[in-house]
């Protein structure tokens, strides 16, 4: 987790998230560092917008099933506006919320992997 939260840390302060930084800040924290783990974690959030990111953490419930509940509630409302008549609506709704599904999917699977 040091090496998220030094990538925080950057990020925050509006430093480049690269290796020779993130190798600093985990030095600065006495942490014994693995260059391979400074590597993967520069190479996971490359494309990675981390202040979005920490919103959606943000927002998902203190239950922890992120995924699965966020889905089943946008689910919910959506056939609460099926009621309501809103197909148009609903179907832009629908496709704008299936990409961010997929940019979550992705982007969360690489640090899960890499530190448990």
């Amino acid at each position: 987790m040091e090496y998220v939260y030094a990538a925080l840390i950057l990020n925050e302060s509006g430093e480049e998230i690269n290796e020779d930084n993130l190798t600093n800040v985990l030095d600065a924290a006495g942490v014994d560092v693995e260059e391979s783990r400074v590597k993967a974690l520069v190479a996971a959030l490359e494309d990675v917008d981390i202040d979005e990111a920490v919103e959606q953490a943000a927002a998902v419930p203190a239950g922890g099933a992120g995924g699965a509940a966020g889905g089943a509630a946008e689910g919910g409302a959506d056939e609460e506006s099926a009621d309501e008549g809103g197909d148009e609506e609903e179907e832009a709704a629908e496709d704008e919320g299936d990409d961010d599904d997929e940019d979550e999917d992705a982007s969360g699977e690489g640090l899960g992997e890499l530190f448990g």
